[in-house]
């Protein structure tokens, strides 16, 4: 007869390690934050995530392991999955008998995560239950990171120093001593300092776009983004929190002392022959404050019209349109789609002593030489409209408004593009066509949006596989085939490939990213669609009818390119809507 399953709670407080006072508080906040309860005893302090591990493997009669251990982990089952999947879903092959692959992961319960491997290994699955920091211990020992100099300021910070020490050391002083929080020798030896730097200097090494510093009850969590993707690093000390925040708004230009309402700031530093700057915002959150900085490359924003990854035809497509005299030229898609790259990148191109260049930004990533360039401030009034109204009567060439968020910027936007100004501007839609319905939706009269638009351009970013590592994917997944548009014809003659992982990559499988691109040009069936306010489809079906490419048609070409894989174009069509209506008819559901 099968054992009754107990709850993780009972079986703590049988092993001894939890008090029924432990336990009632725990439930508590587990309901108030709508959290599991072994998270909640977790960040509570009152049990390890050993001990919460230990548990569940318990509750469901699984084995618990850790993979740190001599002997664990079994070399050749690594082999199995590629190191990209493990770091992403933190599960790690231990050995493969029987017919069976036996695999650590930190939920059991995760059932999505279970069919997917079955599937991608092609046999059973046997599942034993190992914490998440044991998890990712091990990846890290695999990805043979240096972890020397940022565990070597941690470790100073934490010795000896009181809380009110690593403030002070946070601006550069001590307690006994006054000093100018710039001294040169300050910044030598405070730890809190060093850790810092350390810090700016890693992530820019690491080609990392943020870092992000995020407090917990017990730790505090840092995390990098690459080509797109967080991954974490390292679990700060709680008690090294308040000075490690404290120094980085310093350096940022913000109020330490002010804690209750979010804060941006700019930091500009010299990281290795670079001088970069960093865009910093800090969010008030439930455990101390949140901090990230965003890493402003100068070189992002002057990548070349040649590195966007446009193929040949888009990208002659685009420089004519770009050069017209006048005329909007709309770039959408979400957030961190790359659209500013973008339109820097055309910028650049005609920033000339001949053409006189003014934008409105919110904020003011990148500075270009010969620009004139103006920050929204909407504490003061000074609004993406008052800022285009005044442009018009500086006599400009060409404008960039940083967005079209409402009726009142679109209508000044498209006067100014019917007098004689080309206008460059982002929306947020998920694909080209939907940037005529957006415009009409807001209250813009169809007759201006008709007249007034040259194209659209809609784009996100897919990570390029690493070239040094990739490797022929003999037998690809047939549902990401169906899901990318790629049919058994299309390799007749044609590899297709995947990530693996090597030192290049820090055993990722990607390097870098690039764009996928839809190009949509208003022709005068268009324009007429727009002008009558015809519905979407009607005018996604026009754009490819005159040969639009879809999103999902270009990233298809990338994939018969071998640049990047059916895994990562699946990830970005099901995450941010690049939907494409053969796939719908097939009935594949796109998230």
């Amino acid at each position: 007869m099968a054992r009754k399953r107990r709850k993780i709670g009972e079986i703590l407080r049988k092993w001894g390690r939890l008090t029924d006072a432990q336990l009632r508080q725990a439930q508590k906040v587990a309901l108030a934050q709508r959290q599991r309860l072994g998270e909640a005893l977790v960040d509570l302090g009152h049990i390890t995530a050993e001990d919460a591990a230990e548990a569940i493997a318990y509750q469901y009669e699984m084995e618990y392991v850790d993979p740190t251990k001599p002997d664990v982990v079994d070399k050749n089952a690594l082999e199995l999955l590629p190191m990209d999947f493990i770091q992403k879903f933190l599960v790690l092959p231990l050995k493969k008998e029987g017919g069976k692959l036996v695999v650590a992961v930190h939920d059991p319960m995760d059932l999505e995560l279970m069919d997917n491997l079955r599937f991608r290994v092609n046999m059973e699955v046997q599942t034993a239950v190992a914490s998440k920091g044991k998890i990712n211990e091990y990846i890290d020992s695999l990805t043979n990171a240096s972890r020397s100099q940022i565990d070597e300021a941690v470790r100073a910070m934490s010795l000896d120093l009181s809380e009110d020490e690593m403030a002070a050391q946070a601006m550069g002083t001590s307690l006994d001593v006054s000093i100018d929080i710039d001294s040169e020798q300050a910044a030598d030896q405070a730890p809190v300092i060093r850790l810092a730097d350390q810090i700016i200097a890693e992530a820019v090494e690491g080609r990392a776009s943020d870092i992000h510093i995020e407090p917990f009850v017990d730790r505090v969590r840092l995390r990098y983004r690459v080509d797109g993707v967080c991954h974490e690093r390292d679990r700060i000390p709680k008690r090294t929190q308040a000075a490690l925040i404290a120094r980085f708004k310093i350096m940022a230009g913000m109020r330490i002392e002010e804690k209750r309402v979010p804060q941006d700031g700019r930091i500009q530093k010299q990281v290795g022959d670079s001088l970069i700057d960093f865009r910093v915002s800090a969010l008030p959150a439930y455990y101390g404050e949140s901090v990230v900085l965003r890493i402003l490359r100068p070189e992002s924003a002057r990548i070349g019209l040649e590195n966007l990854g446009m193929r040949p035809d888009t990208r002659e497509t685009f420089e004519g349109i770009i050069r017209r005299p006048n005329g909007i030229f709309l770039v959408t898609g979400p957030t961190g789609s790359g659209k500013t790259t973008t339109l820097y990148t055309a910028l650049d191109l005609l920033n000339r002593p001949d053409r006189k260049i003014i934008t409105a930004e919110d904020p003011v990533e990148f500075s270009f030489k010969g620009m004139n360039q103006c920050q929204v401030n909407e504490a003061i009034g000074l609004s993406f409209s008052r800022i285009l109204r005044a442009m018009l009567r500086q006599a400009p060439n060409i404008i960039l408004v940083g967005e079209i968020r409402d009726k009142e910027v679109g209508e000044v936007a498209i006067q100014a593009a019917l007098t004689g100004h080309l206008v460059f501007s982002t929306l947020h839609t998920n694909d080209a066509p939907s940037a005529i319905t957006r415009l009409i939706d807001m209250g813009i009269k169809p007759f201006l949006v008709a007249s007034s638009i040259q194209a659209a351009l809609a784009q996100r970013l897919v990570r390029l596989l690493c070239p040094k590592c990739k490797q022929p994917d003999d037998e690809p997944n047939p549902r990401l085939m169906r899901l990318c548009g790629i049919k058994a014809e299309d390799l007749a003659n044609q590899k297709i490939y995947k990530p693996v992982g090597c030192p290049k990559c820090d055993n990722k499988g990607y390097y870098g990213r690039e764009g996928i691109y839809e190009l949509m040009l208003l022709n005068s069936e268009i324009r007429d669609l727009a002008f009558n306010r015809a519905p979407l489809n009607r005018i996604r079906d026009a754009a490819l009818n005159a040969g639009m490419r879809n999103l999902l048609g270009d990233a298809k070409l990338k994939i018969l390119d071998g640049r990047t894989d059916l895994e990562e174009v699946a990830r970005i069509t099901q995450s941010e809507g690049v939907i494409q209506s053969e796939v719908e008819e097939d009935g594949l559901a796109v998230a």
